[in-house]
């Protein structure tokens, strides 16, 4: 999945502190990740844009580190006079190598979003700053603390015996099979969630629910929680429109193979039961 960075050490205990010549810088452009695009790509570092001048009057913010190494946010930054830079977006991060590098582009850019998108307090409508000692906005005039926003939500793969149920979003851009999915409502825990989505976007109920795995997911602001869960009662399919385009029970060696980045949580839940790594005694008798 995209969070694993193998040997590699993610380290995003808030501190402030000062930059260094090596360590990395990271900016957006137009929804872009700017990058180094002279020799093999990879983040500008500090000393190669204080050279070009280029952080002059710039502001600079602590994100986290990547092997010890400090990642910069910087804001307002233009690409005039960057010549060998690379534009990439964040659906090509998805399939991105080196996969750490992945990763932290696409966690910068859900800490940049949530800087852009709480300029001003929600109570009271005065200006935010940056805390000095947490990762969170504080207004200059109330005191309302905002910390970056994570969404969790459940990725449900409904199992009846041999065969799993696959679909597809209606009206994104994302059109290859994935499994249901939502977002957790107020008040719910996660098996509830987990029920009500499978009500409601396919019509079918399930039991034996049971955990898979976790995943941070910066494109949505989310926390994703995979769960296997049994077949209880019809498999006849009810489908919400809105939501879904497409609802299908596959059969194991029927499960189409479009995804290749194993960058989800979606996909990786698909691959372990299309290649019977369920844990047979709970989902399959």
């Amino acid at each position: 999945m995209i969070q694993d960075i193998g040997a590699h050490k993610f380290q995003n205990e808030y501190r402030e502190q000062v930059p260094r010549e090596n360590d990395y810088v990271i900016w957006f452009q137009e929804n872009h990740l700017v990058m180094n695009g002279k020799n093999e790509v990879s983040f500008y570092t500090y000393g190669e844009m204080r050279k070009k001048g280029m952080l002059n009057g710039k502001e600079i913010e602590y994100l986290f580190k990547m092997d010890g190494t400090a990642c910069f946010l910087v804001y307002d930054m233009g690409t005039e006079g960057m010549e060998e830079k690379r534009l990439v977006t964040m659906n090509e991060l998805r399939g991105f190598q080196p996969r750490w590098m992945a990763f932290a582009g696409l966690t910068a850019h859900q800490i940049e979003r949530f800087r852009r998108n709480n300029r001003f307090c929600g109570r009271c409508g005065g200006g935010m700053e940056k805390s000095k000692t947490e990762r969170a906005c504080v207004c200059t005039q109330c005191k309302n603390i905002i910390y970056p926003k994570i969404s969790p939500a459940v990725i449900v793969g409904i199992i009846d015996g041999d065969r799993i149920l696959m679909t597809k979003y209606a009206g994104r851009a994302y059109t290859k099979y994935a499994l249901i999915a939502g977002f957790m409502e107020v008040g719910e825990t996660l098996e509830e969630t987990v029920r009500r989505e499978v009500r409601e976007e396919v019509g079918l109920e399930v039991k034996e629910i049971t955990y898979y795995k976790n995943q941070p997911w910066a494109f949505s602001d989310s926390l994703l929680v995979g769960f296997f869960a049994t077949l209880d009662g019809s498999s006849k399919v009810t489908l919400d429109e809105t939501e879904l385009s497409e609802a299908v029970w596959f059969q194991r060696d029927e499960i189409p193979r479009e995804d290749t980045t194993n960058a989800s949580l979606t996909h990786e839940m698909i691959e372990v039961f299309r290649k019977n790594k369920v844990y047979e005694k709970q989902f399959l008798g």
